[in-house]
């Protein structure tokens, strides 16, 4: 365990959008040292990371720079294997979501982490974001069954669409954005989700025929509650009605309500909640409602790279006071299993039974 003033050693293997926002966080937080980066080609780097080498191979990174944390932010298909890698060569790991592609590889990723006595950090970013906690506490508040509406659409064109097929060579919408938003859902209601349907179309032939693009999640709770989830991305995709975060409850709901202005595919819109606005459903004898809406303005939230910030400052409290990860690593492969089943569902027309 380290000391409370060595920094600790990290290889940050992945330098797309999170790659590089992690390693920022890194290269700013006195309590990491950057061993080494990783990624397949050279890119280019923001300010801060132009000192330091890319080493275009995770193994061999790995076996000659023997660093105490990995941050795995690689594509979903590598970040079971790499994380496994790394836990078993003695390292903690933080993992961008989602966790694995499969949930025996999610298993098995929890299984070594636990095997070994690492800590197995995953990427949900909103678990950092005050507004997004205080969401949480509210909805909480108001007691169950609940309904949860949620989606995240982007109109994504040029660069941004590029990256977006690139995910879509192993990863649909509604798991790789899905797992954060029943995340929320799983925190909110403790309920064991039971059956999950799902439905997805594929809206560009510029994707492969066996993918899609456009997908949409019902997930039903042992309590009683149910959500859905809807994610899509692409040049056709609609700016309307793109950010729906929205919780009911019999005594009423909460919602963020979005800026009219804000944009699909601008990265700080995906957690800016701007406002939260309650709504009470107790009624007088005259059937009106005893109070009005209340919002709650979410002055000087964090930035996306703030909350990068923030969810790296965890990883070294993590690790540093010894936190018991074991409700964070089953929420992470629970919200998976249910992104997984949608996708099931879609593939197959049938709902999935948990």
């Amino acid at each position: 365990m380290n000391s409370a003033t060595t920094p600790i050693r990290v290889l940050s293997a992945g330098l797309g959008n999170m790659g590089r926002s992690h390693a920022l966080a890194y290269h700013e937080n006195p309590g990491f040292e950057i061993v080494g980066l990783v990624n397949r080609s050279k890119v280019a780097v923001p300010q801060g990371l132009e000192g330091y080498e890319i080493l275009p191979s995770f193994p061999e990174a790995l076996k000659e720079l023997k660093p105490e944390l990995c941050s795995i932010n690689t594509y979903s298909d590598s970040h079971a294997e790499f994380a496994i890698a790394a836990m078993e060569a003695g390292a903690h790991v933080f993992v961008e979501k989602p966790l694995a592609t499969t949930v025996a590889d999610a298993e098995r990723v929890v299984a070594c982490a636990r095997a070994n006595g690492r800590k197995l950090i995953v990427g949900y970013i909103l678990r950092h974001h005050p507004s997004w906690m205080r969401l949480i506490e509210e909805a909480r508040k108001l007691g169950g069954p609940y309904v949860f509406r949620m989606n995240l659409n982007q109109q994504s064109s040029g660069p941004t669409w590029a990256t977006h097929k690139a995910l879509l060579q192993t990863t649909p919408p509604i798991v790789d954005c899905g797992v954060h938003y029943v995340d929320v859902m799983c925190q909110i209601t403790d309920a064991k989700p039971v059956q999950v349907r799902g439905m997805g179309l594929r809206l560009s032939d510029e994707i492969a025929p066996d993918m899609y693009n456009y997908g949409h999640l019902q997930v039903l709770f042992e309590d009683g509650s149910l959500g859905w989830y809807e994610a899509a991305w692409g040049p056709m995709i609609s700016e309307t009605a793109f950010f729906v975060k929205d919780v009911m409850s019999p005594n009423g709901s909460v919602s963020i309500v979005m800026d009219p202005n804000a944009k699909s595919d601008d990265i700080d819109t995906h957690t800016r909640t701007a406002v939260i606005r309650l709504h009470n459903a107790a009624s007088g004898p005259d059937g009106r409602f005893l109070s009005p809406d209340e919002d709650l303005k979410m002055a000087g939230e964090p930035g996306h790279q703030e909350l990068c910030d923030r969810e790296q400052a965890f990883v070294l409290k993590a690790i540093r006071e010894d936190i018991d990860l074991s409700r964070h690593m089953d929420d992470a492969v629970q919200s998976l299993r249910i992104c997984l089943a949608a996708d099931e569902s879609v593939r197959t027309g049938r709902p999935v039974k948990l």
